[in-house]
């Protein structure tokens, strides 16, 4: 029994589970999407050879509104001529020359659709195109969204004391704030590094080498025009290809979403850690369930579900990166069934930015346990402690520190006070010791905003 389509019969979460989260990638990693944008290429081109050779044939907007208007419709009427051909791009091919028969052109017009190319020509400048809008109209501004939100919980947690841990062990107080802020700046120089690479692809004929377009108008500098051409469609050109393009410029491109999901599952798994500590307290939803056993629980789900996610598209991204630069001689079909999953690692990085909004507007910052926290923790003034002794220039206070806050004793206020009282230090210096706490032994934490600001 074939099932009808559904998101319940939905093959993959993406298209099933998650549809709501990863809709607007459908306009550019589906089937329609890639349809849609090869007669976006072929039509473009034929515009620009009407241009180049100056027919002044070619209705430009009529055919870029076809485009624009180009429905689920028209992407089944070339899946139809494609059961015929058993090939995907000529049958793109096909509907536009009987798309210009209906609209009356000449013979010579139609038959300089696709001229000189070879499929790939389309595929590789088509699938650019589609993760550059991928990218601007949706990732990016996904993304942005997200470390917004988290730059607004870093800006109101920036004076917030809080024990760092270091190796899970106490360690030299820092500020909540600022601990977010590191995210927001690792995410920030990830962000940068995408917006900086360029979107290249390949448009040269069967090898590369524009052998039918040079032997059919040798006069024309083909090579410099196909660069004008791409100019026009906002990429760059790879100069030197075989059939194919290397796909060196998408493996870096995925390379950084990589290091950009890295460092969002790494913030995934502090948060995380924050909530079993108690440094932050989840919002209730009314109505959810956080264990089907025990009804106290509020699991840290979305921040789970991120990491999950985000996992997943790390794989995904390393293997495009590792496979698809690799291509037997002049070309073998691998990369075509490859590439058409390319919306995977987009998917499920989308997927894992909705559920961290979604957790981090459920973030409640608990004051109460992270003061207590540092109340019972007096010790990590011994770093302080030993470094203004060394100052001054107190002989081994390295030693003294250490031979006070490993007896196994617990270290609180009164502790280090008898500590201060029996140096054998100036009254300036003792009063100074006696100012430090663990809530303001903060170093300039919170000028790290200041410096990003800069």
């Amino acid at each position: 029994m074939i099932l009808p389509i559904h998101n319940l019969t939905a093959i993959t979460p993406l298209d099933g589970r998650y549809a709501h989260k990863t809709k607007d990638l459908q306009h550019f990693f589906s089937e329609f999407a890639l349809i849609k944008y090869r007669v976006h290429v072929e039509v473009e081109y034929l515009i620009y050879l009407d241009i180049l050779f100056g027919w002044k044939t070619v209705d430009h907007d009529k055919l870029r509104q076809r485009v624009a208007n180009f429905s689920v419709e028209d992407g089944e009427a070339i899946k139809e001529i494609e059961r015929t051909t058993n090939h995907d791009v000529k049958a793109v091919e096909y509907w536009i020359k009987e798309l210009l028969r209906a609209e009356q052109y000449d013979a010579k017009t139609i038959e300089h659709v696709h001229f000189g190319l070879t499929s790939q020509d389309i595929n590789n400048t088509a699938m650019p195109l589609m993760v550059r809008d991928a990218e601007q109209k949706v990732m990016l501004p996904c993304l942005e969204a997200t470390v917004d939100e988290l730059q607004k919980i870093a800006q109101s947690t920036k004076d917030q004391a809080m024990l760092a841990l270091t190796h899970g062990q106490p360690a030299s107080p820092t500020t909540l704030g600022k601990e977010l802020l590191v995210f927001v700046d690792r995410l920030s120089h990830c962000i940068n590094q995408i917006k900086q690479l360029e979107h290249s692809g390949k448009f040269g004929g069967a090898t590369g080498n524009f052998n039918a377009h040079t032997v059919a108008y040798p006069s024309i500098h083909w090579a410099e025009e196909a660069n004008a051409f791409y100019g026009s469609l906002g990429l760059q050109r790879q100069q030197v290809t075989t059939q194919i393009e290397h796909y060196d410029g998408l493996a870096a491109r995925l390379d950084a979403w990589k290091r950009c999901a890295v460092i969002l599952v790494d913030l995934c798994r502090d948060i995380w850690s924050y909530i079993s500590m108690n440094v932050f307290t989840q919002k209730v939803v009314k109505g959810e369930v956080g264990s089907s056993a025990m009804p106290h629980k509020v699991n840290p789900i979305d921040f789970e579900n991120a990491e999950g996610n985000l996992l997943f598209a790390i794989s995904h991204c390393t293997f495009f990166g590792q496979k698809l630069p690799i291509s037997r001689l002049q070309r073998d079909l691998t990369d075509s069934t490859v590439t058409r999953n390319l919306g995977l690692p987009f998917g499920h990085i989308l997927i894992a930015l909705h559920s961290l909004q979604k957790g981090l507007g459920k973030l409640k910052v608990n004051v109460e346990a992270i003061h207590a926290t540092l109340e019972e923790n007096w010790a990590v003034l011994a770093e302080a402690i030993q470094t203004i002794l060394r100052r001054e220039g107190i002989e081994n206070p390295y030693e003294m520190l250490k031979a006070l806050t490993r007896t196994g004793q617990g270290i609180n206020q009164q502790t280090i006070k008898d500590f201060i009282e029996e140096l054998e230090v100036s009254d300036s210096i003792k009063e100074e010791l006696r100012k430090l706490s663990p809530q303001n032994y903060l170093g300039d934490a919170a000028s790290a905003f200041d410096r990003l600001e800069d």
